[in-house]
């Protein structure tokens, strides 16, 4: 941090802060005051002086209210995500005195937190109770940017050359293998496998646009000079599988995946003869070596795992 941008954060107070963010929701400083318990004009002196700060004005003041100027909506939006953080911050402090003795954050994709995650993370907790874990699920690209701009500890995704930034490390996690899916009626359902290629005369239900599942299509269908007859994008594999159900189209999910959710459903897999329906999820960390001691706990166990269910993952 540069010397000027040093003088900058101790000259901000978050107070002040929290009072602006007051004013511009209740578009009032009387209202806020009230709100916030303090005299109106305090709130005022507060909002001058961080102007002064700031050097350029923050609000139009007139006789119904105030209303944002063009630097207010920018010192709202990052105010509020100042706050939040503040808030974030202090709610895993308190964990900590709770008793909570670890935090790893994770940021995985749809295909690791369907097939494998919930049973790795839950025996995981179990042996450590006392180890936070927050997963959020992303997209695999956004996967890989959360761990390099440090808003996760561990990714887990498929990685690509395309997606994995120099500066990060990854190890194997699990193996997944993509399959067709179809109405268990459907001219396909007969066959033991199919190239992908073969599937572009029918309609399709894809996930995501950004999805590493629905590129890799793209990009296969691209190489066969074809495009893909889309009907539709989902979101998650369960609204996939009741789309195909209800014959919007064909499919393209993880075997496992399918396996897991598929139950009654009126559904048949398809083998892919394509090269690319083979894929590695790894686990990705900008270096594993200093990652905090529980969250190499973390990544121990879950390799462990892996070796221990290959022959599921198959």
């Amino acid at each position: 941090m540069r010397p000027s941008e040093r003088s900058f954060a101790r000259r901000i107070d978050l107070t002040s802060l929290q009072l602006f963010v007051a004013v511009c929701e209740l578009g009032s400083i009387g209202r806020a005051a009230e709100r916030e318990f303090i005299a109106a004009s305090a709130v005022s002196k507060r909002l001058s002086d961080l102007e002064a700060t700031l050097e350029t004005p923050l609000l139009y003041r007139h006789t119904r209210g105030v209303k944002l100027t063009p630097a207010g909506e920018s010192l709202l939006h990052h105010a509020r995500s100042v706050l939040f953080s503040l808030e974030k911050m202090q709610a895993e402090l308190s964990e900590y005195a709770d008793g909570v003795k670890g935090h790893v954050r994770i940021h995985a994709n749809i295909s690791a937190i369907v097939q494998f995650l919930p049973e790795d993370l839950g025996s995981f907790s179990q042996a450590h109770p006392q180890v936070k874990i927050d997963l959020e699920e992303h997209l695999s690209t956004e996967v890989v940017r959360a761990v390099q701009e440090g808003a996760a500890d561990l990714g887990i995704c498929n990685v690509t050359s395309g997606n994995n930034g120099h500066e990060l490390q990854t190890l194997p996690y699990r193996q997944d293998e993509l399959v067709l899916i179809v109405p268990r009626q459907h001219v396909l359902a007969r066959k033991k496998a199919v190239a992908f290629e073969d599937t572009l005369d029918f309609d399709h239900v894809g996930l995501h646009s950004n999805s590493s599942i629905y590129l890799a299509m793209r990009e296969a269908a691209a190489a066969a000079g074809r495009t893909i007859r889309l009907r539709i994008h989902v979101t998650g594999l369960d609204a996939m599988g009741r789309m195909i159900q209800n014959g919007l189209g064909v499919g393209v999910m993880p075997r496992r995946a399918f396996t897991l959710m598929n139950g009654a459903g009126e559904l048949e897999c398809v083998a892919l003869t394509d090269d690319w329906a083979r894929r590695d999820i790894r686990l990705v960390a900008r270096d594993f070596s200093t990652l905090p001691l529980t969250a190499r706990l973390l990544v121990d166990h879950l390799r462990a795992r892996a070796q221990e269910q290959q022959p599921l993952a198959a």
